[in-house]
């Protein structure tokens, strides 16, 4: 199974996919043209919102462990009113914070119902797939789609399973096991069952399998593909239910 990169990879991941977000919009006409995979946001809507995430993230790596979440304080004034230079410096604050801190601090996350902890190594990791999604989010819309790295991709997809489905819940359909199988190499299994998502290890048999590329199966497990884009075997009603579950607005 491939392994979550390096936490100093993972930093470099983060810029480089955000990097990648404003390169797009950058290269387009119209920052109001409209997000077809965020259909209530236009491309000026999507940086302002990398830029928000980035801030949060890195006042919540250096307030350290707490109950609730920060409370960001405003952007300064004198701050570049150019968007995608405000965005950049929202990018390297993030990545600032996160070196400063080291891969090991405790910090308020959203995910804390999860086996994932709840450290600046794990917002690195899930920061990584937020600019990694959204960069394919503003690519799509500058109509220059590009698919997530590899290296990204795979993590992602271990990722989503960890955090996504591992805070979801009680699977609210009968259980099932469910395979998915990137053509990189890599598979996941995950039993759902009433008491949640349980990733397992080992050959075991499924009632149903999806196949696809890395990129492809986790664009589609974060809703910006169809289920058609991937190969799949078995109850098809039950993959269904998968790629709805959790609701992911």
């Amino acid at each position: 199974m491939t392994q979550t990169p390096a936490f100093e990879d993972l930093l470099a991941l983060v810029e480089d996919r955000s990097a990648a977000l404003r390169s797009s919009v950058a290269g387009s006409p119209d920052l109001d043209v409209r997000v077809p995979s965020c259909p209530d946001w236009s491309l000026r809507d999507l940086v302002e919102h990398l830029t928000e995430v980035h801030r949060f993230w890195a006042a919540a790596v250096v307030a350290g462990p707490r109950e609730k979440p920060p409370t960001v304080a405003p952007a300064d004034d004198t701050l570049s009113a150019d968007l995608l230079a405000r965005s950049a410096t929202a990018t390297q604050e993030l990545i600032a914070a996160l070196r400063a801190a080291g891969p090991a601090v405790d910090c308020w996350t959203w995910w804390g119902d999860s086996d994932v902890p709840t450290t600046s190594g794990a917002v690195a990791r899930h920061q990584v797939q937020e600019a990694a999604v959204h960069a394919f989010d503003a690519q799509l819309a500058a109509g220059t789609p590009q698919p997530v790295p590899e290296v990204v991709a795979l993590d992602g997809i271990a990722e989503f399973i960890d955090i996504s489905h591992g805070t979801a819940g009680p699977w609210p359909h009968n259980p099932a096991r469910i395979g998915l199988h990137a053509t990189e190499g890599e598979s996941w299994l995950v039993d759902l069952t009433t008491s949640g998502s349980h990733p397992i290890d080992g050959q075991h048999e499924t009632d149903a399998d999806l196949h696809g590329s890395a990129s492809n199966l986790l664009l589609t497990l974060h809703g910006r593909h169809p289920l058609d884009n991937l190969r799949s075997e078995g109850d098809h009603a039950t993959l269904e239910n998968l790629l709805n579950w959790p609701d992911l607005g």
